[in-house]
């Protein structure tokens, strides 16, 4: 069952951004997020948060120095997704910049996994390096960093992800959820920390003066990257992210941004002289997942570091060619998770979370299914696909009320030996288990989110920013809000509106366009991967869009949800 519920709003607040200035619809839209006050929409670069209330930012920068300064090799360690892609780009560019001698290692997904494994710590060991710095990733590597120690290797972690009852014995650890680090901005994506140890490092580098005669470089002109890692993690945009998102869109707007950007912008068919955050959340993120998760995230590192244009658009249309692969295995995983759940009632034999595995599902793919899955049974999901040695692989996607990595925490606890590796955030995580377990894990899962979860959070609620009249809909509108930074944790406005259905075409059997009326005026509108038939009378959850064909540009309502009114 889904209900819809419109954000409690506070009208002191939203008068308060109205005589600020603020538009009266982007001041109740603001107000309905937590905003109180104008300073919280300062996303000046000015306002962002210092670098030194980063714990291990000082030390890392120290270290990086000394290296720069010595000749000393780095090698750094990155994830195979977008915010991992990003996060190592930042670094070697930065770096690079600073007279550094950088190189990077990605580990393949299905052969070496996540993390500096020790087997990946064999594999750097070949480049010589005399500094392993991870990205994205390393706060759960105790073993990796065991063996570089070994090896006489230094070791810096840069990661946001939460850590376990034991740290890694590093050098230096760079995350803002370690313990006893006190810096505000704990939702700060890999990119975002590894952008904050490059501030540290410069600033380390102009008190020894090594930065005289025009050496020292614009890190500002590396947030297009910061800001699309931002985004495409999906971490909280609190305060401090929407600086380091809006930064990087303005830059991207402006044609400030690296020529790997600019070409994912054009092999995506997306305008970046307007790019909002769903361009990079869903257009730009999706193009780079895809290398690490069906080929080798390599490929999305080189076209980021690229600095030829030409160069930069071959492999962008190679990530294109990839993502469009990727998509064409989901759809057949998902129509198989379909299958699997059609004659599965959750509510009726009362099923907390879902637990999906098929022997030929592609593991660099089931963290999607596992969304979609959530999506449309609004449960926690964990798919799996074989991985080696008897191993299954494991991606979740939880819901609000269960922190997912907490969630897998206790059944690690209480059953020990059951999962092998696991990590993560609130509403992703992944796992590793053996396949002969998976029973075993399964009742598990169950029992312990059916203790955590409340039945009431089983409820689908969308939550909206009540109606709009119709003469709000327009493309004034649109382009207001278009301007603005949205995504986790400070949501894109969805509005709800009672309408009446004039017309309806099914497009290429999976989606249908819709003809509706408000008021006497008619409007344009869709509901994607939907092929039912709408009732006379609506109402309908919708976000505005923008329809452009021909030269012509008309709003659009893009249906999120609807029922009979």
């Amino acid at each position: 069952m889904t209900t819809i519920h419109p954000r409690e709003t506070s009208p002191r607040a939203a008068s308060a951004l109205s005589a600020a200035g603020v538009s009266p619809l982007l001041a109740r839209l603001f107000a309905a997020r937590g905003v109180r006050s104008p300073v919280e929409l300062d996303l000046s670069f000015k306002t962002l948060l210092p670098p030194t209330l980063l714990t291990g930012a000082r030390e890392a920068a120290e270290l990086l120095a000394d290296a720069i300064e010595a000749g000393a090799r780095m090698v750094i360690v990155a994830d195979y997704d977008c915010d991992g892609a990003t996060a190592c780009a930042v670094g070697v560019r930065a770096l690079r910049a600073f007279g550094a001698d950088v190189h990077y290692l990605v580990p393949d997904r299905m052969r070496l996994g996540y993390g500096l494994t020790p087997p990946m710590v064999e594999l750097a060991a070949k480049l010589d390096p005399e500094v392993l710095i991870t990205v994205d990733n390393g706060i759960a590597s105790i073993e990796g960093i065991a063996e570089a120690r070994a090896r006489g290797i230094s070791t810096i972690i840069t990661d946001h992800h939460l850590p376990g009852e034991t740290l890694p014995d590093a050098d230096v650890i760079v995350n803002p959820n370690q313990p006893g680090c006190g810096f505000p901005g704990k939702s700060l994506a890999g990119v975002g920390v590894m952008f904050y140890v490059m501030l540290a490092l410069r600033a380390e580098l102009r008190e020894r003066g090594a930065l005289e005669n025009g050496r020292e470089p614009n890190l500002a002109n590396l947030l297009d990257l910061v800001a699309l890692g931002t985004v495409a993690d999906v971490v909280k945009l609190d305060h401090n992210n929407r600086i380091l998102v809006s930064q990087g869109l303005q830059r991207i707007r402006a044609g400030n941004m690296q020529p790997g950007v600019r070409a994912l912008f054009a092999v995506a068919r997306r305008d970046a002289a307007r790019a909002t955050t769903f361009d990079l959340g869903f257009a730009l993120g999706p193009r780079l997942n895809a290398a690490g998760r069906i080929a080798d995230m390599s490929l999305g590192i080189e076209c980021l570091l690229a600095d030829d244009a030409g160069a930069a658009l071959q492999r962008a249309r190679e990530l294109d060619r990839l993502n469009h692969e990727r998509r064409g295995i989901e759809v057949e995983m998902q129509e198989t998770a379909r299958r699997i759940l059609e004659t599965f009632d959750a509510d009726a034999v009362k099923c907390a979370g879902l637990t999906l595995f098929e022997p030929d599902w592609h593991p660099g793919v089931i963290g999607l299914v596992a969304g979609r899955v959530r999506e449309r049974e609004h449960r926690p999901t964990i798919a799996f696909a074989r991985g080696q040695d008897g191993e299954l692989k494991g991606s979740g996607r939880s819901i609000p009320g269960l922190h997912l990595r907490d969630a897998l925490e206790i059944v690690a606890r209480q059953t020990p030996a059951l999962v092998l590796r696991f990590g993560g955030h609130a509403m992703a995580a992944g796992l590793t288990i053996l396949e002969e377990k998976l029973p075993a894990f399964r009742a598990a899962f169950e029992e312990v989110v059916a203790s955590l979860l409340d039945p009431a959070d089983l409820q689908r609620r969308i939550a909206t920013d009540g109606s709009l009249e119709a003469a709000e809909i327009s493309l004034e509108t649109v382009r207001l809000l278009e301007r603005e930074v949205w995504g986790q944790g400070f949501p894109p406005p969805v509005f709800d509106n009672v309408f009446h259905v004039e017309r309806q075409t099914i497009l290429k059997d999976r989606h249908i366009k819709l003809e509706l009326s408000l008021g006497g005026t008619r409007l344009e509108a869709i509901c994607f991967n939907c092929a039912e038939r709408v009732p006379d009378i609506i109402r309908a959850v919708y976000r505005l869009d923008i329809n452009e064909y021909r030269g012509l540009s008309n709003v659009q309502l893009v249906l999120e949800h609807f029922e009979a009114a």
